[in-house]
């Protein structure tokens, strides 16, 4: 049987060989579909037009990106207000509103209406205690405005310098935060507190059972674009045979082409050597790319992951993936590593959501449904939206850039098996 399987995979790997065969194919020009490319019109971004997408319609072409070298602000030293008096009322809700971050996100506050909190920094429960004097005082302001000035290596955003929190607004969280003082309440709830929360267990069920996991009837639904012939006059059936022949081909993924001399992933090559060897339009992010891919993956479900990232293309490929996922983007000057590095937000909680750490291993159930929007999204997908409410304009889902942070963070899988397609709330 492992003879056989090592046969399979050697087949499958020798036909999609023919793919590196031809001369260079330029891939600058995106083919994704028109809202998954994220282009300015009449002064904003495109976006996908569901949730949770839509709810961000802000342009962020001011903030720098992985594309640009738009200068950041410099910290930005900061004065206490003497004039201004805080409101706390007002503070409270600043400091939960949505629309600003929530600070919720990554600190604790006293209320059982506080949920769901995080725990990525400091608990600010008692934090009144703390900053109790004017000189103390003057110090939170910093901090809030813009905490560069006091740690260069802080990964909260300068609300102030970026004009996200007025003066008077942070005056006024300020004035909350002093109500953060005294004896803790009893918590009648643990889960309210991150620090007490009982890690999320797996409420899904089975992610690989069709009659639980919707993401797999849509996959095998796929076969028909597997086995239909395009205007060329072939199928992908035509040259790689039944699709049982791509068991272990996912494993590889992404990988280096030498012909598009570039990584790629499953839904890339899908787009690019799926259609121009048919002729069928398969663009990234379109449910036929979406869903072959997934089909193809699944077969290579259960088999350790094994990307290369040893040979030179894929080497260097791997270290600029690597300085991207630490690259601070957007106007909240964010990097992938503050929420999955596991000395900074990896493995805490961000509001109620436990974030991932890179070195557990983040990509093997990609694709993956998303239950609470009703669609699969793949590694891609996941990656514009991680940025987009953090204030950077995405790029389109199959730029280069999320080729190469999706194989530095797959790298982290090697050796693990596959499970696809997953899923999430």
């Amino acid at each position: 049987m492992k003879h056989q399987r090592m046969w399979i995979v050697g087949l499958a790997a020798a036909a999609f060989a023919t793919v590196q065969a031809a001369d260079f194919v330029d891939t600058n020009q995106s083919r994704a579909t028109p809202e998954a490319q994220g282009g300015i019109v009449d002064g904003k971004q495109k976006r996908y037009a569901g949730p949770p997408f839509g709810g961000v319609p802000n342009d962020w072409s001011e903030w720098p990106g992985y594309r640009d070298d738009k200068p950041y602000p410099a910290p930005q030293q900061a004065t206490l207000p003497a004039d201004l008096k805080g409101d706390a009322d007002n503070g409270r809700k600043l400091y939960m509103s949505r629309a600003k971050a929530p600070c919720t996100g990554c600190h604790l506050i006293r209320g059982d209406d506080v949920w769901p909190a995080g725990n990525v920094s400091t608990d600010h429960q008692q934090i009144g205690d703390r900053y109790a004097t004017p000189e103390a005082e003057a110090v939170l302001y910093q901090y809030i405005y813009d905490s560069r000035v006091i740690n260069p290596q802080s990964f909260m955003p300068p609300w102030g310098t970026v004009g996200i929190l007025s003066p008077q607004e942070i005056v006024d969280i300020i004035a909350f935060l002093k109500t953060q003082r005294g004896p803790l309440p009893e918590e009648k709830d643990p889960a309210r507190n991150p620090n007490t929360r009982p890690l999320p267990e797996n409420y899904f069920g089975d992610n690989l059972d069709p009659t639980n996991n919707a993401a797999v009837v849509l996959a095998e639904g796929a076969i028909d674009t597997w086995t239909r012939q395009g205007p060329k006059g072939k199928s992908c059936a035509d040259c790689h045979g039944e699709i049982e022949k791509m068991q272990g081909i996912a494993a590889q993924y992404p990988k280096y082409f030498p012909l598009y001399r570039r990584v790629m992933s499953m839904e890339d090559l899908v787009a690019w050597h799926g259609a121009d060897e048919t002729g069928l339009e398969l663009p990234s992010q379109g449910a036929e790319n979406i869903h072959l891919a997934l089909l193809i993956r699944m077969q290579s479900n259960g088999m350790p992951v094994a990307v290369d990232i040893e040979s030179p293309e894929a080497k260097a490929a791997y270290e600029r993936g690597k300085a991207l996922y630490y690259q601070r983007v957007g106007q909240r000057n964010h990097a992938c590593a503050d929420c999955h590095d596991a000395d900074r937000g990896g493995g805490k909680f961000l509001g109620g959501r436990l974030l991932g750490k890179k070195t557990d291993g983040m990509t093997r159930h990609f694709p993956t449904l998303r239950t609470n929007f009703a669609q699969i999204w793949d590694m891609r997908k996941r990656m514009q939206w991680c940025m987009t409410p953090l204030g950077m304009n995405y790029l389109p889902a199959d730029a280069v850039e999320y080729a190469e942070i999706e194989l530095y963070l797959t790298s982290f899988d090697n050796g693990k098996p596959i499970s696809a397609p997953g899923m999430r709330h």
